[in-house]
């Protein structure tokens, strides 16, 4: 699989502009899943109620979905993407899953990050992976990886690959993401943006870039600069995440004892 990231700047509120940006990115790029940032087509912060409800999306009627299916079937291609759907009165931080076929899976992001939590509903979907012809793909959205529970739960479920789009702007999570992968040997690609918005007096967000792909031994096989809008590509082996052997004696999650784990559930 040429899995690979989008990682660039969206302008706030300019749809059109930011769909196109990708688009033409993409256009020439020998790719098979490509990953794009949280809210890629939106921008991040958004200051009132009024601005969600006019920039969020049904799926798969949206715009941003419609583009993005176009897209998935001009070049044969899978696209993982972040967005705001709208689903009746309720707003979700949303991803849908794109490909060649048509439109694969929507997740919501299950844990909601700083003012987040103003304008949108937790996700009610619960973690999911699809399987596809180019590997089981699993999806989860920026903050989640926070929680260790997202990416072992992916990997219980099968999880060859972790889409995983991201509006990124604490440090931690680029040095974070190589033990995610190890503890449950699986890929993740995370896309994140650059620069900075700041839509409301004294409080700006600089976002962090270093969107990367890691593999299921914790190594980092590319990483973008900070502040640079770039897309990468790597060769990535599906199969090489199905093999969860450490050694000849640990098979890391047959070894699991649930019966000890009590206060997880």
């Amino acid at each position: 699989m040429k899995a690979g990231f989008y990682q660039f700047n969206p302008s706030f509120g300019k749809k059109e502009e930011n769909i196109e940006k990708v688009v033409l990115a993409v256009r020439e790029t020998d790719i098979d899943l490509l990953v794009l940032p949280e809210f890629f087509a939106t921008g991040y912060q958004f200051v009132s109620h009024d601005e969600v409800a006019d920039l969020s999306e049904t799926i798969p009627q949206g715009q941003t979905t419609e583009a993005l299916l176009a897209l998935s079937r001009e070049k044969g291609i899978y696209i993982v993407a972040g967005l705001p759907e709208m689903a009746g009165d309720k707003f979700y931080n949303s991803a849908v899953f794109t490909g060649p076929e048509g439109l694969i899976g929507v997740y919501r992001k299950t844990h909601l990050f700083f003012e987040e939590t103003l304008f949108f509903t937790p996700g009610d979907t619960g973690f999911k992976v699809w399987d596809t012809k180019i590997g089981r793909i699993g999806i989860m959205i920026c903050f989640d990886w926070f929680y260790p529970e997202s990416a072992r739960t992916l990997a219980l479920m099968g999880a060859d690959v972790v889409a995983h789009p991201a509006n990124l702007v604490l440090p931690f999570c680029p040095d974070s993401m190589p033990v995610r992968c190890l503890e449950n040997m699986i890929f993740a690609v995370t896309a994140n943006r650059t620069g900075t918005e700041q839509r409301k007096e004294n409080q700006s967000l600089t976002f962090i870039g270093k969107s990367e792909i890691v593999s299921p031994r914790g190594e980092i096989l590319i990483r973008a600069p900070e502040d640079e809008e770039v897309i990468m590509v790597m060769d990535i082996d599906p199969a090489a995440a199905r093999d969860k052997s450490l050694n000849q004696f640990n098979d890391i999650l047959r070894n699991r004892k649930p019966q000890f784990y009590g206060p997880l559930s």
